[in-house]
């Protein structure tokens, strides 16, 4: 008899050596694994030991809960994580990214990069000899997404055919959780303001990885978007990067703040997500935030079960 474990080992097991760029790169199958694995660490069910691996962090955006959570997963798997910033190392001074990305894997087991462009992520893992994990890009976040749900299934269990409805600007948040929803069977509401729609061709990419006939859709109406949905999600109107266009778009998202009068159009067993910081007043109102349909700070610890899961998947801990 096979067990649990054993399961979850087999399908995730062809993850092991490969670059998680994007929350396509586990189909439908492995991820579910993943927050399955997830779950198993996090009630202390199972537990994992890499062996004293290590992780190498890149991160040229500011970061709380995804440094912390990558450091302390590899931590509790027995590894270490090394901080490569570029500002005291040579990627710094101009040494070449496919320079720095081999020498890296001669010395690492992995790297996480958290930056701007998607294109630098894909020239990382195109050079590196070792896994390379998108800790966040302007297209993506799809340690996030994993986190995001794992979250909405403890509140609900089985994820097929719930609703998950995100309000505010159509961002690399509303793709990875288009693309993770879509391979879980959930329905993703995208509401949105004309003109932050999420990219057209990663909405496309959702609707053909739907499974369980889950429905990717968008919408200028939030109240459309958050009816009786069981999930409802938000994040900062203006993402790092887009200090400079905070005044306009405070403007262009007045009715799209997260507030007590969109809960009310909730499934009334509802929670909210926020994949913070967050700027009461703004995308959420304080009283949502901090109300008990909160689950703000659940999903920021689940964070570090996701990324624990994904580590020993990808450096074929299992």
């Amino acid at each position: 008899m096979v067990s649990a474990s054993q399961g979850v080992a087999s399908v995730l097991s062809p993850l092991s050596g490969r670059d998680f760029l994007s929350s396509e790169d586990a189909n439908a199958e492995q991820t579910a694994a993943l927050l399955t694995l997830a779950a198993q660490l996090k009630s202390g069910d199972r537990r994992i030991d890499l062996g004293n691996r290590v992780l190498g962090l890149i991160f040229t955006k500011a970061s709380t809960r995804t440094r912390v959570s990558f450091q302390v997963a590899m931590a509790r798997l027995g590894g270490q994580t090394v901080d490569l910033n570029p500002q005291v190392t040579q990627l710094g001074r101009g040494e070449p990214l496919e320079d720095t990305a081999r020498v890296l894997s001669r010395f690492c087991d992995a790297l996480a990069i958290r930056t701007f462009a998607q294109q630098e992520l894909v020239d990382y893992a195109h050079w590196a000899s070792i896994p390379v994990i998108n800790a966040l890009t302007d297209l993506e976040h799809p340690c996030q997404a994993l986190a995001d749900f794992l979250t909405m299934q403890e509140a609900f269990g089985d994820l097929q055919g719930q609703t998950l409805a995100y309000v505010g600007d159509g961002n690399n948040v509303a793709h990875s959780l288009m693309i993770c929803g879509a391979l879980l069977g959930v329905n993703v509401r995208i509401g949105c303001p004309d003109g932050f729609e999420p990219l057209p061709g990663v909405l496309d990419q959702a609707r053909a990885l739907a499974v369980g006939g889950a429905q990717i859709t968008v919408t200028s109406d939030p109240v459309a978007a958050v009816r009786g949905a069981q999930a409802l999600y938000t994040d900062v109107w203006a993402s790092m990067g887009q200090e400079q266009e905070q005044a306009e778009r405070e403007r262009a998202f007045q009715g799209f703040c997260l507030n007590e009068d969109l809960l009310a159009e909730a499934d009334s067993r509802a929670i909210v997500l926020h994949c913070l910081p967050a700027h009461r007043g703004e995308e959420i109102s304080a009283g949502v935030m901090e109300g008990p349909a909160s689950r703000i700070f659940d999903q920021a610890e689940n964070r570090l079960h996701a990324q624990q899961a994904l580590l020993a998947a990808l450096m074929g801990g299992l």
